[in-house]
């Protein structure tokens, strides 16, 4: 039987997943047009939609095989630091009363992954500059808000650690006009979401190249839900990112998008055209956790892992066997179990206890 307490945290988290009204239900789409860019795939395409799928399934094995290559870059050119005002984009529900004030201090570049979108494309990160060589990039969780998370800076600021608050594709500033949430990030267009993926884990690491020009030896990396499967695969390709802060962990992103509340409206989509979850799984095996964690454990790491008892957005049982994968290869790896949900992680008292927990893991790692 659920204790008073279970059944009180459910129906609040609930509340919380149901608030947003204007989520969309868009129709299953391949999206090959994207796949056509990428490294690996040269534009060898099918050309009939009966080809597609299979043809998915051969390519998330190879990208899986050569990730390395698939999720390589070239450096950016043209970084730069903007004074800009600091503004919400709210995306529904995060339509905030108060209205950010004042400027900040934005590093902005030319993505290395482009899309169709020039908005897109420009990469935006909020600047947190202090004395020191530590830095911490900080990815916000799906349709984050433009100020999300931006309350870390200053704390850990007076540890003299450095952040860098990145902007994920398509959302806040970058979120294309015709939208108005993320939508884009996440979505039945299969290859477009592998695309989105691709392309935050390259800016991540153009990040950490622009913060080696500012003198900082030592980076990590904090991610919240999405943002925390980017993160991943950002530190399972690239060495430089020593400390890693998983605030919210699953293995598959499939397995996300089909058993959580805040995704019932993708998983209706797929549905729609009578696709499975295992069949799902395999076409987004190449931006899912599980697929890298060998890969992850090539380089010496510190992990911290934040997961809520009563998530019903990642369960529990996903970030039960992302701890099980890291402790089996023997990764450094902390884990922290909070006594809420995924979306009331955001809420009082708890967000305190989040953010207490991270800082102190940064600041003593780092």
């Amino acid at each position: 039987m659920l204790s008073l307490y279970q059944k009180w945290m459910y129906s609040w988290e609930t509340r919380l997943t149901s608030r947003d009204t204007n989520r969309v239900v868009r129709p299953l789409e391949w999206g090959l047009d994207w796949a056509r860019r990428w490294p690996l795939v040269n534009g060898d395409c099918p050309q009939s939609e009966e080809g597609c799928e299979p043809y998915l399934h051969g390519l998330n094995d190879r990208i899986v095989a050569r990730s390395d290559d698939f999720y390589a870059y070239d450096t950016p050119t043209d970084f730069r630091l903007e004074t800009r005002k600091i503004e919400l984009f709210p995306t529904g529900s995060n339509a905030a009363d108060k209205v950010p004030k004042g400027d900040g201090e934005f590093l902005r570049f030319t993505s290395p992954a482009t899309t169709p979108y020039p908005e897109n494309d420009l990469v935006n990160a909020r600047w947190f500059p202090a004395e020191g060589k530590r830095a911490v990039i900080v990815l916000p969780h799906w349709n984050a808000n433009g100020i999300a998370y931006n309350a870390l800076g200053p704390m850990l600021n007076r540890f003299g650690v450095s952040m860098l608050r990145l902007s994920k594709p398509y959302h806040d500033i970058r979120r294309p006009r015709e939208t108005v949430r993320s939508d884009y990030a996440v979505s039945p267009n299969i290859c477009r979401t592998i695309d989105a993926a691709r392309q935050a884990v390259v800016d991540v690491r153009s990040c950490i190249d622009w913060l080696e020009s500012q003198g900082k030896e030592s980076v990590g990396i904090l991610g919240t839900s999405l943002g925390s499967c980017y993160a991943f695969i950002a530190a399972a390709h690239d060495k430089r990112l020593k400390v890693n802060v998983f605030n919210h962990a699953s293995t598959y992103v499939a397995d996300v998008c089909w058993t959580g509340q805040s995704t019932r409206h993708v998983r209706e989509g797929f549905e729609n055209h009578g696709l499975t979850l295992d069949r799902l799984r395999q076409m987004w095996l190449s931006i899912s956790p599980m697929a890298y964690f060998d890969k992850f454990a090539r380089f010496p790491k510190k992990c911290l892992m934040i997961y809520a008892k009563y998530d019903l957005t990642f369960l529990p049982e996903f970030s039960l066997q992302v701890a099980h994968e890291f402790r089996s290869r023997g990764t450094d790896v902390k884990t922290v179990v909070l006594p809420c949900g995924h979306y009331t992680t955001g809420e009082t008292p708890f967000k305190f206890l989040d953010a207490y927990h991270m800082v102190r893991f940064l600041v003593k790692n780092l």
